[in-house]
């Protein structure tokens, strides 16, 4: 490149170290383009850019800006790219892969505030409060029994994943005195057992745990996992939680569930459609708590991926390899495009 390369973003909401990393580096200049209301103006930022930055939220990203084989085609200047968050729901890492662009995400970043919204939920929902809180708003003349919950002391939590959120999911679950297991394909049983859990499988993980909580990533084998069957083969009473993705589990199944009475609750913060409308049938539920895919929506997470994502995304327009590439096959060829480029 006979000057610096362009590092583009979109208008999106990004926590402003992310652009003073950028601009403080001397290595790339920053590109902010229109999400929305001047397509051409995007385009041609686009076709600019060595590096993209782009939202991992799929509903708040126009379907036209996610990273697929068509994008790739019309910018084939994009040499890098970087989710926004531990998930890539946004981006292709196929298509990105065969046209031998490296990707990012930045798993780990907001995996404390994951984890601990994870447990918010749990107590909410065992504890009745946000029934507490509208009763007190909106009510008089009950007493305090009629609000008593239950505590999460001395029962079995069951993590699905046990990854960056899930570990930390762990500790905090060992702390409240629970017992904990977990299942994670990926990884050995005695990994997991170094990460605070007992090796189980699904089905002995849904048949025994009091709680189940999702952390797992939504690809392909995760997609639908949780549905009826699964439902109907956790324990009588037991919640159900998840901070993961929508679309791992099913909603209208977990309404049947909750219907029947076989479920005592759920704490939802992630969605099919986000946000859910107001009269989705799961928020009408007094044992369901529900946020807007919140749990990693903190000022210290926010700031956490931003400077990840700023900093990963400035190590390949250097030609170093970034510590969290989902996809390190492409890393030889990614190498050659750069050097091409320059």
């Amino acid at each position: 490149m006979s000057s610096l390369p362009t590092l583009c973003r979109l208008d999106l909401w990004v926590h402003p170290i992310f652009d003073e990393i950028v601009q403080a580096s001397g290595q790339a200049r920053l590109s902010v383009l229109p999400a929305r209301g001047d397509d051409d103006a995007t385009r041609a930022g686009l076709r600019a850019a060595s590096a993209y930055h782009v939202s991992a939220a799929k509903d708040e990203l126009p379907r036209q800006w996610f990273v697929g084989a068509e994008l790739l085609r019309e910018y084939p200047n994009l040499l890098c790219v970087s989710s926004s968050g531990a998930g890539f729901d946004t981006i292709d890492l196929a298509a990105c892969t065969a046209a031998g662009v490296p990707v990012v995400n930045q798993a780990g970043m907001n995996a404390d505030s994951v984890a601990e919204l994870t447990f918010a939920l749990l107590l909410a929902v065992r504890r009745r409060v946000v029934v507490s809180h509208n009763q007190l708003r909106h009510a008089s003349g009950f007493t305090r029994e009629s609000l008593m919950g239950h505590e999460i002391r001395g029962t079995r939590i069951g993590l699905v994943g046990i990854g960056e959120i899930g570990r930390r999911a762990a500790r905090i679950a060992a702390g409240f005195g629970m017992q904990v297991c977990a299942y994670d394909p990926l990884l050995d049983a005695a990994t997991i057992r170094e990460r605070g859990a007992e090796p189980v499988d699904l089905d002995t993980l849904l048949a025994t745990s009091d709680v189940v909580s999702l952390h797992c990533p939504l690809d392909d084998t995760t997609r639908g996992m949780i549905g009826a069957r699964e439902y109907a083969a956790m324990k009588p009473g037991a919640v159900f939680v998840s901070t993961a993705r929508g679309g791992i589990h099913d909603e209208d199944a977990l309404e049947a569930a909750l219907a029947g009475g076989h479920l005592a609750g759920a704490g939802l913060d992630v969605w099919l459609r986000e946000p859910p409308g107001n009269d989705a049938p799961l928020l009408q539920r007094d044992n369901v708590v529900g946020t807007f895919h919140t749990a990693g929506v903190t000022h210290e997470a926010r700031r956490n991926v931003a400077q990840g994502s700023a900093e990963q995304l400035l190590m390949m327009l250097r030609g170093v390899r970034p510590p969290r590439l989902l996809n390190p096959e492409v890393w030889p060829r990614a190498l050659e495009r750069l050097a091409a480029a320059r």
